[in-house]
């Protein structure tokens, strides 16, 4: 992790979001929520909606930010589903492009801003949107990011 937020230039206090193929997977990183506040977010999965979540108190400080609270999603990009299916764990998601700058939307944009510090990239559709997932915290139901 700290290799890709080196290549990234991402800030540690910024945390990162867990994406997994079902919330099963994210069960072990969020803390326990009470049914009230859990429906709307098991009710908008899976697809682009990501959570502030109350974290499980194990997590590092590079995942939550050193916050309380953790991002997580449950996705229905197909392949960013069977890569956290076969490897049995979330993932961590992040855009491709240093903190800052415009993502990259091709596999050859992301060879031509990384040009080196890259093991793979896993060819494939792009999910349909075309900006970022919206961000909402479960606590409140605040939309953090539209």
């Amino acid at each position: 992790m700290q290799r890709l937020l080196l290549l990234k230039g991402r800030q540690l206090h910024k945390g990162l979001i867990l994406i997994a193929a079902d919330f099963a997977q994210l069960r072990p990183f969020v803390a326990p929520l009470d049914r009230q506040m859990m429906q709307p977010v098991l009710q908008s999965w899976p697809g682009p909606n990501t959570w502030i979540v109350p974290a499980a108190e194990h997590l590092p400080h590079w995942l939550t930010g050193g916050r309380e609270t953790l991002a997580v999603r449950v996705t229905n990009h197909p392949i960013a589903a069977a890569l956290c299916r076969n490897s049995q764990m979330p993932l961590v998601s992040t855009s491709a492009n240093p903190s800052g700058f415009r993502p990259a939307r091709s596999a050859l944009s992301v060879r031509r801003i990384f040009p080196s510090g890259i093991d793979l990239i896993v060819h494939g559709p792009l999910g349909a949107l075309d900006r970022p997932t919206r961000i909402r915290d479960a606590r409140s139901g605040a939309t953090i990011r539209g």
